[in-house]
């Protein structure tokens, strides 16, 4: 019976959604090597998070889990020191700082241990100066990428989003700080909790602080009104990470219907003091919605000539929202509200988030101006407008930072060309008066205008417009030498001159911040089109880096150095690098693929910035910078215009690394295909007349008689028998790499090939004794016999070729579970020192370099590539008890065909020589 619509759309909406599927496969594999990190979380000290976290390490130990203490702060409390009972420390590190002694935790020791689960307190402490990371959280992230697991602890107040929340509640400001996304990728989060009558009474007895400490922290912190706040918003905070996995949980196993798309939240800040509580509170509500979110601000004119302390202000706010995970973004704009729109339907944002602006009662703006989000709305009434209050916003307000001197000289610079400009103009238009009417003078004065606010900016302008009318009226209007007015149609020309030079004015000064902007962005693109075009044009390595270091360091204003990766992975400085190099620095930013020193989070105190060399296969290098002017990389343009310029970098060296890998192949593979060719005419031109020799020598045995005569013709049979089977390996060779082996299978008893390979070699084995050990009941095996008789042979003719004379041989085949062995055992020296076993296998390689022995160094790659065509496989080990060597053959084994399927096989004729050409594979 046909199912229903409705069942198959619900077979459908049960069905897990392939990319999905894809998604976690890839992100468990990403996982499978990466230690796992659990996290203690409690409301505040002294609930026993870190007394939990050593109860639940003594049962691992107990069970026998290697468990190392890093670092664990017992603040005195005996229960907690008891709990250290038995379990491994590591010993600290010492570093200086301001004249005392700190201990520290050792990251490189504990990288160099590398335990099974690392204790580690305290997450959210910040290292001492000269550390390799300033917070420890991030030397946790190091030691999971190690694969190493990470058991922790951390409070509600240290986490970033929380930490302007908890401000509000308690009056203190938490300095120490994790990023949420540390939290919220954690594998596990165990929360401990206690009421808040309990805690205080813990802090009374003193099991939380020393006495002197309880008292004073039950007064300030300690509050139980703080304690609630601080265990509701820890719950709350536990409770989403809950959810949050519940809802994994669910796209997981596809229940009930997930919208494909996710909505994304745009927030706009400008600089003032509440834009770090936004960004806080929409990184909340973006968690909770699960919506990406873009944090941008808005380069518009009429921000040009605020302080630097709000420049400096909106910089920090948008590495602060890139801590939080936020995407951010500078865009210019004349007309904020529609830069804002526009990048909002670019983005495909539905949410725009702004700051709550309440203006001073005093403004004339606030009856005229409509309000930005009154602004939005009107651009786009499909645009959703959140607007948050930041009224909770703990601390002082930015204060602004006195301005440079040399500032206010420029800006005075501009309003004195100004006013010169206009007294030069009314001496100009005295002159213009004894020819022009002083309507037409006023054409002057509007010149005058426009080129001082495209010269010196708005306010400059502006200051010559109201200046022009002032000198007008003052120089020109009858009754002149005064400002009063006998023509009242004058007033309108005044208003009417005075508004068209505003006008203008403000239109060359917005002209002159797009025209700054283009030039910026110009001068980015150029810079990254001509890196681009002239890397693209460079043939090798040491072209590349030359084209980096000049483009860089003009680019960005700063001494430029390169680190490139030799064939040993080893970091080497290429010639014309400028600063001083740490080259332990540049490894860690290339193993991890993150930039370090400099504006950091890794060694901040570094003088240069460390820039790893990404390629789509590998890292290629570091790219060092030791930049004169470091806060322009605080732009969100400029790291990003370094990051494009880097990545151009590494594709270049990939690319030409690549190059000479085709080339060295295209190389090698003609320099085999020549050596082919040669060999195969060579064994066709040599097989003629080995076979004239050979047939003379087998006749004239049969009629010299016995003496030296004979014994030479012997001689003479038996170095043409090696030569012809030398010729036929070199043939065999040559066809097996024009085109394979190409294997004839069929049932064959094992001991009739041993043994006609035995009888083929009798002539070679005189001087050696040969002893054969076969397992009795041999099962038949599925195979080319005339193949597997040549590796046979090759093998004994190896060692006879390597042993002395009289040395024993055993020839054995046995079979072990599903395969079938056959093994060539000698007495010999056994295998030399400077060849390894793979090295035995390959073409050409023989034990002596310059050696008595006859032969090339091809019986054994023929025989592998032979036994390996069968699936099977040719190794070779000491005799034990040696000395000696031991090749065994691997042969898998199949379920035989019953008697009556088997055809007749053909019996392998017991002669000199094979049954058909043992070259034709």
């Amino acid at each position: 019976m046909p199912s229903s619509p409705k069942g198959t759309e619900e077979l459908h909406d049960t069905r897990p959604d392939p990319d999905a599927l894809v998604a976690r496969l890839q992100a468990e594999q990403a996982a499978a090597h990466r230690g796992k990190l659990r996290i203690y979380f409690g409301s505040n000290a002294g609930v026993g998070k870190t007394y939990a976290m050593l109860a639940a390490a003594q049962r691992e130990r107990q069970a026998g889990v290697n468990v190392l203490v890093g670092l664990v702060e017992t603040h005195g409390r005996a229960e907690t020191a008891q709990q250290l009972h038995g379990l491994e420390p590591l010993p600290l590190i010492a570093r200086a700082h301001q004249g005392r002694q700190l201990h520290e935790f050792d990251l490189d020791g504990a990288l160099a241990r590398a335990p099974r689960v690392l204790l580690l307190d305290e997450l959210a402490h910040s290292n001492a100066p000269g550390s390799r990371h300033p917070k420890r959280w991030q030397d946790v992230e190091e030691l999971l990428e190690a694969g190493i697991d990470v058991w922790t602890t951390l409070n509600v107040q240290h986490l970033e989003s929380l930490n302007d929340v908890v401000s509000g509640i308690t009056g203190i400001k938490v300095r120490e700080t994790v990023p949420d996304h540390i939290f919220d990728d954690a594998d596990e989060v165990v929360m401990v909790d206690i009421p808040p009558d309990e805690l205080l009474r813990r802090l009374k007895d003193g099991k939380v602080y020393q006495l002197e400490q309880a008292e004073r922290a039950s007064r300030n912190f300690f509050r139980r009104g703080n304690l609630l706040a601080l265990r509701e918003l820890a719950l709350r905070r536990t409770a989403d990470r809950v959810d949050e996995d519940m809802r994994d949980y669910r796209r997981e196993y596809s229940i009930g219907n997930v919208w494909p798309t996710r909505e994304r939240l745009l927030v706009g800040v400008a600089g003032r003091a509440g834009d770090d509580a936004l960004v806080r509170q929409v990184a909340r509500l973006a968690r909770r919605l699960e919506a990406d979110w873009v944090v941008v601000y808005v380069d518009a004119p009429v921000r040009q000539h605020r302080p630097r302390s709000a420049q400096a202000a909106v910089l920090k706010t948008l590495a602060l929202a890139a801590r939080m995970g936020a995407e951010t973004a500078t865009i210019p704009g004349s007309d904020v509200a529609q830069a804002l729109v526009n990048f909002a339907r670019e983005r495909n944002a539905s949410h725009l988030v702004l700051a709550q602006v309440v203006r001073q009662n005093w403004s004339p703006m606030r009856w005229f101006a409509r309000s930005l989000p009154d602004q939005v709305a009107r651009l786009d009434p499909g645009l959703d407008v959140l607007v948050l209050s930041t009224r909770g916003y703990v601390g002082p307000e930015p204060v602004a930072p006195a301005v440079p001197m040399r500032r206010k000289s420029l800006a005075w610079i501009g309003y004195a060309g100004a006013t010169a400009a206009c007294l030069a103009g009314t001496v100009l238009a005295e002159a213009l008066l004894q020819v022009f009417d002083p309507a037409n003078v006023v054409m002057l004065f509007l010149l005058i205008v426009v080129l001082s606010a495209l010269r010196w900016g708005r306010g400059p302008g502006a200051w010559a417009a109201l200046l022009s009318v002032l000198c007008f009226d003052f120089f020109f209007v009858q009754p002149r030498g005064s400002f009063n007015i006998a023509d009242t149609q004058y007033l309108f020309t005044f208003a009417l001159m005075l508004g068209v030079a505003l006008v203008c004015g403000q239109l060359m000064a917005r002209l002159r911040h797009e025209a700054r902007v283009a030039a910026e962005r110009e001068r980015r693109a150029g810079a990254l089109a001509r890196l681009a075009r002239d890397l693209s044009g460079a043939l090798t390595q040491e072209q590349i880096a030359q084209t980096a270091l000049a483009t860089v360091s003009g680019v960005f204003d700063a001494k430029a150095g390169l680190l490139l990766a030799d064939l040993d992975e080893q970091l080497q400085a290429v010639a014309g690098s400028a600063p001083a190099m740490d080259v332990s620095l540049a490894r860690w930013s290339l193993e991890h693929g993150q930039m370090a020193g400099y504006g950091t989070d890794t060694l901040p105190a570094s003088r240069a910035l460390y820039v790893p060399l990404q390629a789509p296969v590998r890292g290629r290098g570091v790219l060092v910078l030791e930049l004169h002017s470091p806060e322009r990389l605080e732009v969100p343009e400029e790291r990003r215009l370094l990051a494009a310029c880097a990545s151009q970098i590494a594709l270049a060296l990939e690319r030409v690394h690549f190059v000479e890998i085709a080339q060295q192949t295209q190389v090698a593979m003609e320099g085999e295909r020549m050596r082919n060719t040669l060999l195969s005419a060579v064994s066709h031109d040599l097989r003629t007349p080995l076979t004239t020799i050979l047939g003379a020598a087998e006749v004239g045995q049969r009629h010299v008689p016995p003496g030296p005569g004979l014994d030479m013709l012997r001689q003479i049979l038996r170095q043409a028998q090696s030569m012809q089977q030398l010729v036929d390996n070199l043939l065999a060779m040559a066809r097996l790499q024009q085109g394979g082996v190409h294997l004839k299978r069929e049932w064959w008893p094992v001991e009739e090939v041993i043994g006609s390979a035995l009888h083929q070699m009798r002539d070679r084995l005189v001087d050696h004794p040969v002893t054969t050990e076969m397992q009795p009941a041999l099962p038949l095996v599925q195979l080319d016999a005339v193949l597997l008789e040549r590796v046979l042979v090759n093998l004994l003719d190896n060692a006879v070729k390597y042993t002395p004379l009289g040395t024993a041989l055993c020839v054995r085949a046995r079979t072990e579970g599903a395969q079938l062995r056959i093994s060539v055992e000698d007495g010999g020296p056994g295998l030399p020192g400077h060849l390894s076993v793979h090295d035995v296998f390959e073409p050409f390689a023989r034990g002596v370099v310059e050696s008595a022995v006859s032969g090339i160094g091809l019986g054994l790659t023929l025989a592998r590539r032979i036994v390996q065509a069968h699936g099977g496989e040719l190794d070779a080990e000491p005799a034990q008890p040696g000395p000696g060597t031991v090749f065994t053959i691997s042969l898998p084994l199949e379920a035989p065909p019953a008697m009556d399927d088997l055809r007749e096989a053909p019996t392998l004729a017991p002669t000199s020589a094979p049954p058909k050409d043992p070259t034709d594979l």
